[in-house]
């Protein structure tokens, strides 16, 4: 099968991070995988939610939205409120970063990570998750550059890819086109040291079988491997080193 970009089934579109883009925030980048872009923040609060008070541990949380012509229709604003599809989102960024911190460590800080879509081209949610663990590294370098953490909490670095089967091959990081075609859709999140944190994984045309998707697990796999040397040549750039 012949991808439309002429990409290989086992190619991720072509990767750019940019870190420290908004002067605000603790840690900021942002993330192009061909033409999908999403800028990430992470602002730091001191305190937790109510119901963590007095645990001594912290909190990293995430929020997501497109921006109204991100897509190739405006998408409304949603302004009564998150619809469940940008919820399911958001918590699906929030636990894998999570995954990646001591919240002990974190002590009493709540850390929110804000995934604005620029551009929307298939994979917008794991490319959020990649970029949004690059600006919480920068934003936990910047607390213990100022003496409000003894060391960083980071445990592991983490990183997500899309794959899936589409006309019976699979691929890996699905544009738009792919993702509308695809007989099984899958987003994998992964840990540096190849721990599985979270699969998605659901059938739009047809079931498929386990040889089958332990190959679409393993070709992800590869995938995240790229984009974790990705994360680690731009925090290389701010002198910010990955968990070992």
């Amino acid at each position: 099968m012949q991808r439309n970009d002429g990409r290989a089934a086992y190619q991720l579109r072509p990767i750019q991070i940019a870190i420290n883009t908004f002067g605000y925030a603790e840690g900021s980048a942002l993330i192009d995988m061909g033409a999908t872009r999403v800028l990430c923040t992470a602002s730091v609060e001191r305190g937790v939610p109510p119901w963590m008070r007095g645990q001594g541990r912290g909190w990293v949380t995430a929020e997501y939205a497109l921006l109204p012509r991100s897509t190739t229709t405006r998408t409304r604003r949603e302004r009564s409120g998150a619809s469940g599809r940008t919820q399911e989102i958001q918590r699906l960024i929030g636990r894998a970063l999570r995954a990646a911190v001591d919240l002990t460590l974190l002590g009493e800080h709540t850390i929110t990570i804000d995934c604005d879509v620029l551009q929307a081209d298939g994979g917008t949610r794991t490319a959020a998750i990649s970029g949004g663990y690059v600006a919480l590294a920068l934003a936990l370098r910047r607390l213990v550059e100022r003496g409000d953490l003894p060391q960083s909490p980071l445990t592991c670095s983490i990183a997500a890819v899309s794959a899936g089967y589409v006309a019976g091959q699979a691929l890996v990081d699905l544009n738009y086109q792919e993702d509308s075609a695809a007989d099984l859709d899958c987003n994998l999140v992964q840990t540096h040291t190849g721990a599985i944190v979270e699969v998605q994984c659901t059938a739009e045309a047809r079931a498929i079988s386990r040889a089958e998707f332990d190959a679409l697990i393993d070709l992800a796999g590869h995938g995240i491997s790229e984009l974790l040397a990705a994360q680690q040549a731009a925090l290389r750039l701010s002198g910010e080193a990955q968990p070992h």
